[in-house]
């Protein structure tokens, strides 16, 4: 009850009991992104530069020092969720035009490769190739000198999912449910394992020894053998999903979930122990003892290894990013139209780095997409007979760009519901 309080259902408490939170619809909050200056993929930092991407379609490159530009790249665009990587001296990011771009150190393009669809998360890069998935549902693999197409296999739905690796092996999401292993080399399917919603995931999915951990928009984090594809376990996080893939370290699995919880487990699925934020926490970053995680509430956390805050950096809108730590500083992006640049021990700002425009994004509510479902109704309306109540909360959360929504109540018997 505590989650469905914070969220504008305390009203019923005495009222109504028993009640689910029910997937209404399929994920696609990210398809209607607007354009703006905001920052919500993972900077790359290399040689002293540190390079992101930007919902105002450019890619930028800074002085890690300093903040000043070096350049900047446009594409056709949105640059999301997309994290940019680097292979070969050569920078790889997808944009919401449908192309993944090869460009070069100083700027340049090398070479583009058109999809049918556009590309909301990373690349992965391995042996001399590029793979990555397009809302067209493929997955891709291109010859990373010259981006010629080296093979390509078919989901079931969107592939808004960054690859993993293991050997010869390839592990990918797709939103038909499915993780997908196949053989790097040819791209045939070696076996799937099916989960109960979307695997959407910003950030590779950890394997450990031959398993492998990801979450679902069915609130679950899996781990499964990458042998078989037989699951070993599954943990449950909150209602509403789980849109960043879980992180390792020192043998601890981190798992962030839209519920904001950042949840500390074993890599047997215990739990050691949570971190509850106000809203939807991202994926973190864990470095020399300290984890680094932003939120939807506008605060970037810094928690030691067992879940006590150490300090916070408060941003003027929400910090989902996965941050990136280098030296001494931490650097991450903002809903805000910012990059900053803090110290990563006090959270002291050295830096903030404007995108093109200060117009922020827009996106559709938080929780669209999920209802509530009366299950046991108050005793004295028992008698009435076992009829059901849908509760739609998709103006329920507060969220980060929802500031006016209000909490909104859908009910199929209104002439029953007393409140």
């Amino acid at each position: 009850m505590e989650r469905a309080n914070q969220i504008g259902f305390s009203a019923f408490e005495t009222e109504l009991e028993d009640f689910e939170v029910k997937k209404l619809k399929a994920f696609d909050r990210h398809a209607r992104i607007t354009f703006g200056g905001s920052v919500i993929n993972r900077p790359l930092v290399h040689n002293g530069i540190v390079y992101f991407g930007s919902c105002d379609h450019h890619v930028y490159a800074v002085d890690g020092e300093t903040g000043e530009e070096k350049w900047r790249f446009r594409t056709n665009g949105l640059i999301f969720e997309s994290d940019i990587i680097l292979y070969d001296n050569i920078l790889y990011v997808g944009s919401y035009d449908g192309n993944l771009y090869a460009i070069g150190l100083d700027g340049k393009l090398k070479w583009k490769f058109r999809t049918g669809g556009e590309i909301v998360c990373g690349a992965g890069a391995d042996e001399d190739r590029i793979y990555f998935g397009s809302r067209d549902g493929f997955v891709y693999c291109l010859e990373s000198k010259t981006g010629k197409e080296a093979w390509r296999f078919r989901t079931g739905g969107e592939v808004d999912s960054v690859p993993s690796f293991k050997d010869s092996r390839l592990f990918i999401g797709s939103f038909d449910g499915y993780l997908y292993c196949l053989d790097k080399k040819t791209g045939k399917e070696v076996w799937r394992f099916k989960a109960g919603e979307e695997i959407y995931n910003v950030n590779p999915f950890p394997i450990h020894r031959n398993m492998i951990f990801f979450s679902s928009f069915d609130s679950n984090c899996y781990c499964v053998d990458i042998l078989n594809g037989k699951e070993v376990w599954r943990f449950r996080t909150g209602n509403f999903g789980n849109a960043a893939s879980p992180v390792t370290e020192e043998g601890i699995l981190y798992v962030p979930s839209r519920d904001g919880i950042l949840y500390a487990l074993t890599l047997g699925g215990k739990l050691l122990w949570r971190f509850t934020a106000r809203e939807n926490i991202g994926p973190p970053t864990v470095n020399q003892g300290k984890i680094y995680v932003g939120s939807c509430d506008s605060n970037f956390y810094v928690l030691d290894t067992g879940g006590k805050e150490v300090w916070r950096f408060q941003s003027t809108d929400y910090v989902w990013a996965q941050p990136s730590v280098w030296g001494n500083r931490v650097y991450v992006g903002t809903w805000d139209c910012h990059l900053y640049c803090l110290d990563k021990d006090t959270g002291k700002k050295f830096w903030e780095y404007s995108t093109s425009t200060l117009l922020k994004s827009k996106r559709p509510p938080f929780s669209e997409m999920w209802g509530v479902e009366i299950r046991k109704e108050r005793e004295e309306d028992d008698k009435e007979g076992e009829e059901k109540y849908d509760l739609n909360v998709s103006e329920g959360l507060k969220d980060e760009y929802d500031t006016e929504s209000e909490y909104q109540v859908k009910v199929e018997y209104q002439q029953k519901m007393k409140y």
